[in-house]
C-alpha cells in the first residue's frame, strides 16, 4: 500500500482477511485500501466488519465517519465520529473530522465546539485552523443575521455594520454607521472610542480627540482612551496635556512601555532631558524580552538624548542597540512576507483537489 500498488494492497489484505476471519486489523486495512481507491462503500463495510470483530479499535471509527462524509452520509459520519473521540479523546483529526461533518450537515454551532477541541489538542495544525475560522465565521455571520432580524434599526446592528466596514478599509462608511450607533447611544462605553480610532485612521486628530474625552466622559475608567488621548494631545503639540494624561495612565498601569515612551516623547518635546531619559530607560526595561517598535524607538530617541547629555558612549550603545534590532526586524519582516507568499502558492496548488 506504501508502494501505491493499490490493487495489490487489497488483495492481500483480502486474503490475510480470509484466512484469518478473526484478524481485525486485515479488514480494517482493506478499508484503508478501498478508501484510496475511492471504493467508500467497499470501505465502510470492511470497517463495520473490523468493528464487528473489536469495537475499540483505534481509527477504525475515525475513517468509517470520513467515508460516510465522503457519500454525504453526515448523520451516519458524525455517530462514527463521536465514537472516535470517546475511545481516544486525544485524536485532534476526529474532532476536526466531527467539525466538518457537522459543517456539512449545517450545525456550525456545534461544530465551534469540536473544533475548538481539536484546535487545543493540536494548536498549529493549518486544516484544523482553517476549518475552526470557518465554523466561527458562520456562527458570526448568523448571529448577526438573527440581530438585524430581530431590530434591523438597533445600535447594536450600526456598530457591527462600522466594525465591518472598518474591517474592509471603507473607513468613511465605518464612520458614518458608528454615529448612528453613537447618536442612539451617546454613553454607552466603548463607542465613541471606536469613532475616535476610525478619526485617527484618517488622521483626522481633532475629532479623535473629542471622541476620546466623550468616551472618558462616559466611562472614566478607560485607561485606554486615556492613553489615546494623552498620545492624540502629543500628535497635536499640546504637550504639557499629553504629558499630564500619560503621567495619569502610568499611575493606573505602572510599567506599561508605551506610556512610558510616549510621556519620554512629552519630556523631551518640554525639554527636560534628563526626565525623557528616565521614561525612555524604563520603556526599554518594561518592553521585557520583546522586540517591539517601542522597544526599537526607545533606544533610537535615548541615542538623540545622551548626545545632548554629552555622553557618547552610551549614545552610541543606544544606536547600536536601536540598529540591530531594526535589522532583525527587517529581516523577520522579509521572512513573514516570503512564509506569505509559499503559503499562498501551495493554496493555489491544492485548491483544486481540496
Amino acid at each position: 500500500m506504501r508502494a501505491g500498488n493499490l490493487d495489490q494492497a487489497a488483495q492481500n489484505f483480502s486474503a490475510a482477511a480470509k484466512m484469518n476471519p478473526a484478524f481485525a486489523e486485515a479488514s480494517f486495512n482493506l478499508g484503508l485500501v478501498r478508501m484510496q481507491q475511492g471504493q467508500y462503500e467497499d470501505a465502510i463495510s470492511s470497517f463495520e466488519h473490523s468493528l464487528t470483530l473489536k469495537p475499540r479499535l483505534r481509527g477504525a471509527h475515525l475513517f468509517l465517519g470520513i467515508a460516510h462524509y465522503r457519500r454525504n452520509e453526515y448523520d451516519k459520519a458524525i455517530t462514527a465520529l463521536k465514537r472516535e473521540t470517546e475511545i481516544d479523546p486525544s485524536n485532534a483529526q476526529a474532532f476536526m473530522w466531527l467539525g466538518v461533518s457537522e459543517l456539512a450537515k449545517g450545525d456550525a454551532f456545534a461544530a465551534t465546539a469540536d473544533l475548538d477541541k481539536a484546535t487545543e489538542l493540536k494548536p498549529h495544525d493549518v486544516d484544523i485552523l482553517y476549518h475552526r475560522g470557518r465554523a466561527h465565521m458562520l456562527v458570526s455571520k448568523a448571529s448577526y443575521e438573527d440581530m438585524y432580524k430581530a431590530d434591523p434599526n438597533s445600535w447594536r446592528v450600526h456598530q457591527v455594520l462600522s466594525q465591518s466596514y472598518a474591517d474592509a478599509d471603507r473607513v468613511d462608511d465605518a464612520i458614518a454607521e458608528c454615529q448612528l450607533a453613537v447618536n442612539a447611544r451617546p454613553n454607552e462605553p466603548g463607542l465613541h472610542e471606536e469613532l475616535g480610532d476610525l478619526y485617527w485612521r484618517q488622521n483626522q486628530l481633532a475629532k479623535a480627540e473629542t471622541e476620546f474625552q466623550s468616551e472618558l466622559n462616559a466611562d472614566p475608567e478607560s485607561t485606554e482612551s486615556l492613553y489615546k488621548l494623552g498620545v492624540i494631545s502629543l500628535e497635536r503639540s499640546k504637550t504639557d496635556a499629553a504629558a499630564e494624561l500619560l503621567a495619569q495612565v502610568l499611575k493606573r498601569t505602572p510599567h506599561s512601555a508605551d506610556a512610558e515612551y510616549q510621556l519620554g516623547r512629552a519630556q523631551a518635546q518640554m525639554g527636560n532631558v534628563d526626565a525623557a531619559v528616565t521614561n525612555f530607560q524604563a520603556a526599554v526595561t518594561d518592553s521585557g524580552k520583546s522586540d517591539t517598535e517601542t522597544l526599537r524607538q526607545s533606544y533610537y530617541q535615548l541615542a538623540q538624548l545622551y548626545r545632548r547629555q554629552q555622553k557618547p558612549e552610551e549614545s552610541r550603545a543606544a544606536l547600536d542597540s536601536f540598529m540591530r534590532l531594526k535589522q532583525q526586524a527587517d529581516a523577520q519582516q522579509s521572512q513573514n512576507l516570503q512564509d506569505k507568499l509559499r503559503r499562498s502558492a501551495q493554496l493555489q496548488q491544492t485548491a483544486p483537489s481540496q
